[in-house]
């Protein structure tokens, strides 16, 4: 089976190159991209051709909110992950609204996270679900 295209954008540092160092091990993921701001999303998702981005809510200078809109408007074929330390209800209708399909807490397990991207990318294990 294919491998699962990631582009990832999230402007801590640390966290950023920790999803990177993870995500990367898993055989079922590629890494094409990892940025610490959004403001060339559309441009990495036409350059990188990702199946999922992977989208920090709350970016310096940028809205998650906008950001998934406008990726959902230019590339349709990426889907939008995001990952939130603190959206409230509100914010995460609002994601959903603007083209996520999956909504995360940042503390959420890797496997958590993992399952959420296989979901987007239409590609979770059947054993998996419901879980």
């Amino acid at each position: 089976m294919e491998r699962i295209r990631l582009l990832l954008i999230e402007d801590n540092d640390v966290f950023r190159e920790a999803l990177q160092l993870l995500l990367g091990l898993r055989p079922e993921l590629e890494i094409v991209g990892a940025e610490a701001d959004g403001g060339n999303v559309v441009e990495r998702c036409t350059e990188l051709n990702p199946d999922i981005l992977l989208l920090d809510y709350r970016l310096p200078g940028a809205d998650g909110i906008q950001i998934a809109k406008t990726v959902r408007e230019t590339c349709p074929e990426v889907a939008v992950v995001c990952l939130t330390a603190s959206a409230n209800a509100r914010e995460i209708e609002a994601l959903y609204a603007a083209g996520a399909v999956e909504c995360l807490l940042k503390d959420a397990s890797l496997d958590m996270i993992i399952r959420a991207i296989a979901r987007a990318a239409g590609r979770e294990p059947a054993e998996a679900v419901g879980q």
